[in-house]
């Protein structure tokens, strides 16, 4: 009863993320990024930069950046206004191509800031480095001895918390004395800062947003809830598989509500690109609103009219300087009737406004 929507992708699902604007969908397809749109569920983009499959994608706060990690041992940032106004035919480049990991990435995250916003990035190489979204400058590189599976920061970005292969989790102090931007994290030296319990690999970490709390999942099949502070964990929550994904979550108003349905039901994703697709199988109702340089349609858009007939109206002027008064009569009742259409369009589209915003609620 609680399934809303199941949607068929192009291949198996590799890594998925959410824009927090809650706008757009990214889905790791083998070496492909699929950039949904959700409201209508068009397919906006399919990037192809990697070589390998992905294993990891995130966004930057404002949803104005995105990061994609593979096996292939790149981290890529890309501009997501760039990738949307690109034309299906070319592949638009990233913004950045990290390319310091010497092994598969296995997972990333993003600080606050928008495009000013710190990532980091985990890797099987034993290291998790920290860089700058919009310099792309790598600020700091940290050996660990086993490989990284998960990494995270808190809210503060005083600490990053690193997930290891063989169960154990690390905080790094991003704020310690000397900074250098090569270290080692010396286990026998730090043991204080290590949190240990789980017995197999940790897939992912999640910190509250006090600060005070760590979330973590592993193979072992449990998920664990740990004090920052003294490094004990306060409760285990066991699971019949290996964990792969938790996160902790502000919880939304209607949770606690048996009555609460999402408003608009979620559309099916498309599977071809939009503006390729033949006109069967476009059954989306209701009305799209797109902005920018998406305007796709074979026939001309009516600013495209406007520019033609200003233009038309330029040669007019020059044409009756000549004196051709004939040939400005018949282009000024083509612009009068070209401005009755454009207000019967207007008017239709006041309309139909003012009955959907005055329509009563259900």
């Amino acid at each position: 009863d609680q399934l809303q929507q199941k949607i068929i992708c192009p291949g198996p699902v590799t890594c998925l993320t959410a824009s927090p604007n809650g706008l757009y969908i990214l889905a790791g397809v083998a070496e492909s990024i699929y950039l949904w749109e959700v409201s209508n569920g068009n397919l906006l983009a399919i990037l192809n930069r990697h070589y390998q499959d992905l294993t990891c994608l995130c966004f930057t706060d404002d949803s104005s950046h995105f990061l994609s990690g593979a096996k292939d041992c790149l981290a890529l940032v890309w501009n997501l206004y760039s990738v949307l106004q690109a034309e299906p035919s070319q592949i638009p480049d990233p913004r950045h191509v990290w390319s310091r990991h010497s092994l598969p990435i296995t997972d990333m995250c993003c600080g606050f800031g928008g495009p000013l916003a710190r990532a980091a990035t985990a890797s099987l190489d034993q290291t998790a480095k920290l860089w700058e979204v919009s310099s792309g400058e790598l600020l700091l590189s940290v050996l660990f001895d086993v490989g990284i599976m998960a990494v995270t920061l808190d809210l503060s970005e005083y600490h990053m918390f690193c997930g290891g292969m063989d169960g154990s989790i690390f905080q790094v102090d991003l704020c310690a004395w000397p900074v250098q931007r090569d270290r080692t994290f010396q286990t026998e030296r730090e043991n204080g800062k290590i949190f240990k319990g789980h017995r197999n690999q940790v897939t992912c970490l999640s910190v509250s947003t006090d600060g005070s709390l760590l979330l973590s999942g592993s193979h072992d099949e449990t998920v664990r809830l740990w004090d920052i502070q003294s490094k004990q964990c306060l409760k285990t929550m066991n699971h019949k598989g290996p964990v792969t994904n938790a996160f902790i979550v502000l919880a939304p108003a209607n949770m606690l509500n048996p009555d609460g349905k999402p408003s608009v039901p979620l559309p099916k994703f498309s599977k071809h690109l939009y503006g390729t697709e033949s006109t069967d199988e476009q059954g989306n109702e209701g009305v799209t609103l797109r902005l920018g340089l998406h305007q796709q349609e074979s026939r001309e858009s009516y600013l495209e009219k406007a520019e033609k007939m200003y233009s038309q109206m330029c040669s007019t002027r020059e044409k009756n300087l000549m004196g051709d008064q004939e040939h400005l009569t018949i282009q000024v009742s083509e612009l009068e009737e070209e401005v009755s259409t454009l207000r019967k369009i207007n008017k239709n589209l006041f309309d139909f406004s003012a009955r959907i915003i005055t329509k009563p609620a259900k």
